[in-house]
């Protein structure tokens, strides 16, 4: 009986063994089965994920370039405005040094005739002298109006006031080359200054021009 029962033992364990390597098998198949679905499933939410951070930084990048070209035109025109204001200033400089310089002869003529007056009259001859400097003060009155008839140089569209380097080079480019254009434009001129309505000033454009012609 006993070496019946032993038999059927190691049947019963290889019957065990069987069953246990065919379960261990489905369960490994089962899980193999389930990263499979999990990896899928990191797929198609990548997927959209992907799209959707592309979109963002095509976003951004648009944005940016229209900040930087919205920076660069702000820019282009404080320039511009700077010019104007500088062009401004140096004019109205250069005139008050000339009227300065003017007043310090004046001075300097009046003290040196105090002077020769003080020193006494027996001083006959020196007196005969003094006419031979008045002409000289003529000639300096003469230089400034020597200096108005110089030909204003028609091209140059900087002398317009309000007129700055950058806007006269827009200009240029636009077609208006001549000061002749912004005084007394014509029907395409027009059309061509409009492009600078947008310019402080940009009303006393044609009064300022036809000023200089």
């Amino acid at each position: 009986m006993g070496k019946k029962a032993k038999p059927s033992v190691d049947k019963v364990v290889n019957k065990v063994n069987k069953e246990f390597e065919k379960a261990s098998s489905q369960i490994e198949d089962l899980f193999n089965d389930a990263l499979k679905q999990f990896d899928n499933l990191q797929q198609q939410v990548q997927e959209p994920v992907r799209k959707l951070l592309k979109e963002a930084e095509e976003l951004r990048e648009r944005e940016m370039k229209r900040v930087y070209e919205e920076f660069d035109r702000r820019l282009n025109e404080f320039r511009e405005m700077q010019d104007a204001i500088m062009e401004r200033f140096g004019v109205a400089s250069k005139k008050a040094e000339k009227k300065a310089k003017a007043g310090k002869k004046e001075l300097e003529s009046a003290a040196k005739k105090a002077t020769k007056q003080a020193k006494g009259k027996p001083a006959a001859s020196p007196k005969k002298p003094a006419p031979a400097k008045k002409p000289a003060r003529s000639k300096a009155p003469a230089k400034p109006a020597a200096a108005k008839p110089k030909p204003v140089n028609k091209s140059d569209l900087t002398a317009i006031k309000g007129i700055g380097p950058a806007t006269a080079k827009k200009m240029k480019d636009a077609g208006i080359t001549s000061i002749e254009q912004i005084a007394n434009p014509s029907a395409a001129d027009q059309e061509k200054l409009q492009a600078f309505s947008s310019i402080k000033g940009f009303d006393q454009f044609g009064a300022e021009a036809k000023k200089l012609l």
